[in-house]
């Protein structure tokens, strides 16, 4: 099978995935391929908080021009997987000089699967491009084209708990990659102090407390295949959350906005986690820490990209606020305004380029000594 993710999160999937119990797991760009059995395949959509799609490879060939794909798809056994009642759906990636346009391969490959059912039946299924019974994945590098079915269907941020957003709300899968890039794991408090629609505060209490990421999700793709075992799913599903751990510490998101607040909090109840994160009102500007102990923070501030700021003021309080009311902690922000870096006035100790959607951003971070540094190191 293969697992798609974002630039920079291939790694963290590998891991997740050998975590799983995944076979022969293998990274590539933006991706990774493993092996699994029908059961592994629903605990990957289920389990994996750096995913965006499982895709289950069915058959690969070398193809040269348009009727060699024609021929190809022809060839497959459809009725394994699809019925005249089924509605289907084709998408296609194309990285080849061969070819070039891929909604052109993709439409190639829906006429050779009417027209094979056509052959055979006299009638033909229909394409549904919103909620397709099946949905087809095609995809060729330079003449190898390989057909998967697309096990998760839409994307797998699409967790089932965010129902209110703001202006720039922050991708869960990104949010998820980004906690685990920053070695998240549920063993200190953690803040947001910018926490909008509270998405990242909502994945650090499900990494925290090992809840599968897509619990709360209404439907997976496989199922609506013809072998679907609703049993087996029950079962895995069951075994997943028998793995949930308990938390010691607290988690918090805050936010200026009464509206982010509330949309945060409404947010958390649709996950369930209300008894894991506490969501507040507040200037993190005019804060400080208030508890004993480290404090994990990640953040995702405004760019100046949908919410203006004046930049070299913003970041100035960002790093001028860690620096004077919190010490004691490993603070982490994603950035695309590499400009509002040099205002920080922090030197981060470890810098990881990372997208946010197509925007190539930092994520950096800043480690606030309790004490001064030279006082750290002497005591050691």
């Amino acid at each position: 099978m293969v697992a798609k993710t974002l630039f920079g999160f291939e790694e963290i999937l590998g891991k997740e995935l050998r975590n799983l119990g995944a076979q022969k797991v293998e990274i590539g760009n933006r991706m990774v391929s493993f092996y699994g059995d029908t059961g592994f395949m629903y605990k990957a959509n289920l389990c994996l908080r750096t995913a965006v799609k499982i895709l289950k490879p069915i058959i690969s060939k070398r193809v040269r021009n348009e009727k060699d794909i024609y021929d190809f798809i022809q060839s497959i056994h459809w009725k394994e997987y699809l019925t005249l009642e089924d509605t289907f759906a084709v998408s296609a990636t194309v990285n080849s000089t061969l070819f070039t346009h891929s909604r052109f391969i993709a439409l190639k490959t829906k006429d050779a699967i009417v027209d094979k059912f056509r052959e055979q039946t006299g009638e033909r299924p229909n394409v549904d491009t919103e909620y397709p019974d099946l949905s087809i994945d095609i995809h060729i590098q330079e003449d190898f084209c390989t057909v998967s079915l697309d096990s998760s269907g839409g994307s797998l941020h699409h967790r089932g708990y965010r129902t209110a957003t703001n202006i720039a709300p922050i991708n869960e899968v990104l949010a998820a990659g980004l906690l685990l890039l920053s070695g998240w794991d549920g063993q200190s408090n953690f803040l947001d102090p910018m926490c909008g629609s509270g998405t990242m505060a909502i994945e650090a209490a499900m990494i925290a407390c090992n809840i599968p990421a897509n619990i709360n999700r209404k439907e997976f793709a496989f199922e609506k295949w013809l072998d679907w075992d609703l049993d087996l799913f029950e079962k895995i599903e069951e075994a997943c959350l028998n793995k949930t751990r308990d938390f010691h510490y607290s988690i918090v998101g805050m936010d200026m906005a009464p509206s982010a607040v509330r949309k945060a909090i409404k947010n958390l109840e649709n996950a369930n986690l209300t008894d894991f994160v506490k969501i507040k009102e507040g200037n993190f500007f005019e804060t400080e820490k208030e508890i004993e102990g480290p404090l994990h923070i990640v953040f995702n501030p405004p760019y100046d990209e949908r919410l203006e700021i004046n930049v070299e003021e913003f970041y100035k309080q960002i790093g001028d606020t860690l620096k004077q009311n919190y010490s004691g902690t490993n603070a982490w922000f994603i950035t695309s305004n590499l400009e509002g870096l040099k205002h920080v006035g922090l030197r981060p100790s470890r810098k990881i380029k990372v997208f946010n959607g197509k925007l190539e951003a930092r994520l950096v971070k800043y480690e606030m000594y309790a004490g001064s540094k030279k006082a750290k190191y002497k005591n050691v």
